[in-house]
């Protein structure tokens, strides 16, 4: 038995390798496409046994060279980009790809765990219940990713019927080391963390609600350490019966004042928040307010504690961001 990451230097998916090898697993295969980026610093210090390109590695799927039964393909392979506009690039990377993955574990009774999105929701008019599926997304990348899922419920019957195992987790919003490179994209910590550095303050945006005070929107935030626990609890072999596609995120809404506080009081420093004017182009689009079901997760026997957003923000500021250390 193995176990296959793709995207493996992108983020999440780092630190989840990371978290394999401190829990003694090595039996690994990292997919990617580096590029000319500088996502293979974080392959540092991970241990692995072989490295594919994306293309590479469905061409030996295909011509069943490297899956085999009970192999566990953790596939978080996307083009993520939610300004892409090139729609059968979108297609091709995020539907079509793991379609061929799905369809070629079923061929030789391989796992599949896959990365659906939260963004499926969009703006929250299903309850962001993971028991829903009627939805509508806004953009491409949230399209192509509810399509999958869609066809997915669709091919298995509602998930009754598959020789083997087949997990979609939808990722909320998700803060954690080895973000450094993605730039605007990055999480708030982040942000907050060089804000304080340049200027010792944070800027929020203003709230244009009259129900919402200014920093006081809210996120059902999570701690990339628990999405890498989830991932390994679900490729154990007690588990690999469980289908479904799940949320995954603390429990708790909490606000983008509570981050930013959060922030400022794992530097030890007072808290400092100024508010500015939203983008024009993201008043119409912007969620003030997310707060999705996970009741699923605990149905199927996850009993692990989560990290509050005040333990997992000072793991993150103290032992990364303020050591200078940027990667795990």
């Amino acid at each position: 038995m193995k176990y296959i990451i793709t995207w493996w230097a992108w983020f999440i998916w780092s630190v989840v390798l990371w978290y394999f090898n401190k829990n003694w697993i090595e039996n690994i295969i990292v997919v990617d496409h580096l590029n000319q980026s500088e996502k293979w610093k974080n392959l540092v210090w991970k241990t692995f046994t072989n490295y594919f390109d994306r293309w590479e590695f469905l061409e030996k799927v295909s011509n069943w060279e490297i899956l085999e039964k009970d192999d566990v393909i953790i596939h978080m392979w996307a083009c993520s980009s939610t300004t892409e506009t090139d729609s059968n690039y979108i297609m091709e990377n995020n539907s079509k790809y793991t379609k061929k993955l799905f369809d070629e574990c079923q061929k030789v009774w391989a796992r599949l765990i896959y990365a659906s999105s939260a963004a499926t929701y969009w703006n929250g008019d299903k309850w962001y219940s993971d028991k829903e599926y009627n939805l509508s997304p806004l953009n491409m990348y949230w399209y192509s990713k509810h399509l999958f899922d869609q066809w997915i419920i669709k091919e298995t019957n509602n998930f009754t019927n598959t020789k083997s195992q087949i997990v979609g987790l939808k990722f909320f919003n998700v803060y954690w080391p080895n973000e450094y490179h993605k730039w605007s994209m990055a999480s708030m910590v982040y942000h907050g963390f060089n804000q304080i550095q340049q200027d010792w303050k944070i800027w929020l945006f203003k709230s244009y609600r009259n129900d919402f005070w200014n920093g006081k929107q809210s996120r059902d935030f999570i701690y990339v350490k628990d999405i890498a626990k989830v991932i390994l609890f679900f490729s154990t072999e007690a588990h690999k019966n469980i289908n479904w596609i799940f949320n995954l995120w603390t429990w708790k809404s909490r606000t983008f004042y509570d981050l930013a506080k959060a922030t400022f009081t794992a530097l030890k420093l007072d808290t400092d928040i100024y508010y500015k004017d939203m983008p024009e182009t993201l008043k119409n689009k912007y969620q003030y307010f997310t707060k999705a079901e996970m009741w699923k997760l605990r149905e199927i026997g996850y009993e692990e504690p989560f990290y509050s957003l005040e333990d997992g923000v000072k793991d993150y500021v103290t032992n990364y961001l303020n050591k200078g250390i940027q990667t795990y």
